[in-house]
């Protein structure tokens, strides 16, 4: 499967995660309301990092460039620290992020993963 945490106990940490981003499916249904700081976070799995409609930092764009599409493994490494994970995916101690939270408990990222992916367009495989 793409995701091994607990969809609904993940909906309750998103709202860690609501006053910077929300969950907007493509015809405009608001799965959740919530800020405009960072991305819409619907259809996250597999989606190229950097690539939504969102004024993005530079090495979060460098990183999807280079091949970055977004699984649990990644996710759950990226929001314990959004600057070191991008500084060592891009071999570049000066990489930035605009992502200052960090979601530290790796079962909450993973549960909030899990949540994502089951409000998304649903994969096929």
């Amino acid at each position: 499967g793409h995701a091994t945490g607990d969809a609904e106990a993940g909906e309750k940490v998103f709202k860690k995660c609501k006053s910077c981003h929300m969950i907007v499916s493509d015809d405009g249904e608001a799965i959740q309301k919530g800020g405009k700081t960072g991305p819409n976070l619907y259809g996250l799995l597999d989606r190229v990092a950097g690539s939504a409609d969102f004024k993005y930092g530079k090495s979060i764009v460098a990183a999807g460039e280079a091949g970055l599409a977004w699984t649990e493994a990644d996710f759950v490494t990226y929001v314990a620290d959004p600057k070191k994970f991008l500084a060592a995916y891009l071999d570049d101690s000066k990489a930035k992020s605009k992502m200052s939270f960090k979601l530290k408990k790796e079962e909450e990222a993973a549960n909030v993963w899990a949540y994502l992916v089951s409000v998304g367009p649903q994969p096929d495989s």
